[in-house]
């Protein structure tokens, strides 16, 4: 299963619904006040596909919403507003955390903007540094597109059923998907 290709299961009858795997690419553009698009921030075309499990919240609310039903081949543009993709910004999810507990991807250093990871009673947290200091900075918990309204264009490539060990994990396994 892990190296399995994900096949489209009769295309031109199956739609997207609960217990599927959806396979898609994307493209995604930040709306600015005035209506405008930004430039293109992330695309999927110049790789693999994203895979998700439909009906499990893999995905951001608005989009598996906006999804649901679709067929492959399907095509949609759908701008979110922050409550359906990423939430409002939460000014408490900007906390001061010991620098010992900040580790640092790839080459990046202790500098405002920075990503960093730090470990949580919940599991690891991307942050972005705020204000470094001497000991301690302040990170902000907040996804970075929180309080955001997103466009997204998104094209359905594949979809199949999920296997009882992905319905009961919660996500895809394999190619694109979770390994254990």
């Amino acid at each position: 299963m892990a190296d399995q290709e994900i096949p489209a299961t009769n295309p031109e009858s199956e739609a997207i619904a609960d217990n599927k795997v959806v396979s898609f690419h994307y493209r995604l553009a930040e709306v600015m006040p005035d209506g405008t698009r930004s430039e293109w921030m992330e695309e999927s075309h110049d790789a693999q596909p994203l895979l998700y499990l439909h009906g499990f919240h893999n995905v951001i609310t608005g989009l598996e919403k906006a999804l649901a039903g679709k067929r492959v081949g399907d095509a949609i543009e759908i701008t979110l507003t922050p409550d359906e993709a990423y939430g409002q910004r939460d000014p408490k999810a900007i906390q001061r955390v010991p620098i010992k507990h900040l580790h640092f991807p790839g080459n990046s250093k202790l500098q405002r903007g920075a990503l960093a990871v730090v470990q949580t009673k919940h599991g690891r947290r991307n942050v972005i540094v705020g204000k470094p200091g001497k000991f301690n900075a302040d990170v902000d918990f907040n996804h970075p597109l929180a309080g955001r309204t997103l466009f997204y264009a998104v094209e359905v490539v594949a979809i199949r059923d999920a296997t009882e060990e992905e319905i009961a994990h919660g996500h895809v396994h394999g190619v694109g998907g979770h390994h254990h």
